[in-house]
């Protein structure tokens, strides 16, 4: 992180250290088939893959897996509670992982990222989890704030040796603790820790505001969804802005306004924020009052409604838009909500097909893992050769450079952009 003032100590919270594990190293086998995964690079260990192991492992702590020769195959961090019972840091050769490890791998992440932002852009991901080597952790920059978000309790143990190399390393203003639902009980139970929590630094005690090539966003790191702003959408939203100039926007699932802010940029004459979420709603207006400054989103007109998407849109049948962003919430958290999903984007798309006005644009986009890119792509494609309207794919994408995906699942972004005639 670069800013222009001396770095001064932080403030700590109470952090959690890596226990003194008892009964030696924790030892797995596994099947066959997760041996040849383990091998291929893949960062998860699945509970129904291990045959053995030499005791009952503690949260947090490493498992190493050997193969069906005894020679080490991998290590990575032990979670008895989640069906990903290891999360692998490191499979090959055998590897010591201390301070100096972490820290490698920290650089290794952060070197990444050079080059891909000025200083219009303040908002982005330093880490991104399993594809930069930390499986089930990411790190996100807000401009002189940074939120650790942990998606298992695994990493909890290591809270403190983790804040200190944050620290050190970026000179963070302040360090927000996130945690995912399913490991909040267990960091408050075991170590008092909260979601939302203050690390290091100062309580910000509202939204913090970074940039976005060049624009002003907020973002709620203590409470708000995910990390308080979905920066994964950046290059979609720069997208929308060059093909927004002179039309009537409407942004499904509009969260803070982001796709309308751009599109105002971008000269649309009007916008509509479209929300369940009254909350939401507030902080797109909030987004918009800060660019004031720039012309075209002054005359930009906006309205706001909160309202069901799907209802909205089945309600309102004669609301025409020359270009339409569909970006929902993941419909699928499970495998088992796959086939339910893929049925929800395809109506979702058809309504939103249904409201251009001839030779608009739509952008469908999807962030459920479990549904593939053709699965997804598919059920865009359906919906709009059943409207009998005629339609082009003008592009498709995936996730920006800041959220890189090393195997299969890690690719949950999917964008598609059709003209419809």
């Amino acid at each position: 992180m670069t800013n222009n003032k001396v770095p001064q100590p932080l403030p700590t919270a109470r952090l959690a250290e890596p226990r003194r594990k008892t009964g030696g190293q924790l030892r797995l086998r596994v099947s066959a088939t997760a041996e040849s995964v383990l091998r291929a690079g893949h960062p998860w260990l699945f509970a129904e893959s291990i045959r053995s192991q030499n005791r009952p492992g503690e949260m947090g702590e490493l498992g190493v897996v050997y193969d069906r020769n005894d020679r080490f195959l991998a290590l990575g961090l032990f979670d008895p509670s989640s069906a990903i019972r290891l999360r692998v840091l490191h499979a090959g050769k055998p590897q010591l992982v201390n301070r100096a490890f972490l820290r490698e791998r920290l650089e290794r992440a952060l070197q990444r990222r050079n080059g891909l932002f000025d200083p219009q852009t303040t908002g982005f991901r330093w880490v991104h989890g399993e594809s930069d080597g930390w499986p089930g952790l990411v790190l996100d920059r807000y401009d002189t704030t940074l939120v650790l978000k942990l998606y298992t309790a695994a990493w909890l143990p290591w809270l403190g040796e983790l804040a200190e190399m944050i620290g050190d390393r970026l000179r963070p203003e302040r360090l927000v603790l996130r945690l995912s639902r399913n490991a909040q009980e267990f960091a408050r139970q075991r170590y008092g820790q909260t979601d939302g929590q203050v690390l290091r630094g100062t309580d910000p005690g509202q939204a913090v505001a970074f940039l976005e090539t060049g624009l002003r966003f907020e973002a709620d790191v203590a409470r708000g969804q995910k990390t308080g702003f979905f920066l994964d959408q950046r290059e979609n939203r720069r997208q929308v802005e060059t093909l927004a100039g002179g039309r009537v926007v409407l942004n499904a699932f509009s969260f803070s306004g982001g796709f309308s802010l751009y599109a105002a940029r971008g000269g649309a004459r009007s916008v509509l924020d479209l929300d369940i979420s009254p909350h939401a709603l507030a902080a797109a207006e909030r987004n918009f009052a800060l660019n004031q400054s720039e012309v075209t989103v002054r005359q930009c007109r906006q309205e706001r409604i909160p309202a069901d998407a799907f209802e909205w849109l089945a309600a309102h049948p004669t609301r025409q838009f020359d270009l339409i962003a569909l970006d929902p919430p993941s419909f699928a958290k499970r495998e088992a909500e796959r086939a339910g999903a893929i049925s929800a984007y395809r109506r979702l798309a058809a309504l939103g097909i249904h409201h251009l006005k001839p030779g608009g644009i739509i952008l469908a986009c999807s962030c459920s893992a479990h549904v593939s890119e053709d699965e997804f792509f598919g059920a865009v494609r359906t919906a709009a050769a059943n409207s009998n309207r005629g339609f082009t794919e003008l592009a498709r994408a995936g996730q920006p450079a800041d959220h890189p995906a090393a195997f299969a699942e890690a690719r949950y972004l999917k964008a598609t952009y059709l003209r419809v005639n």
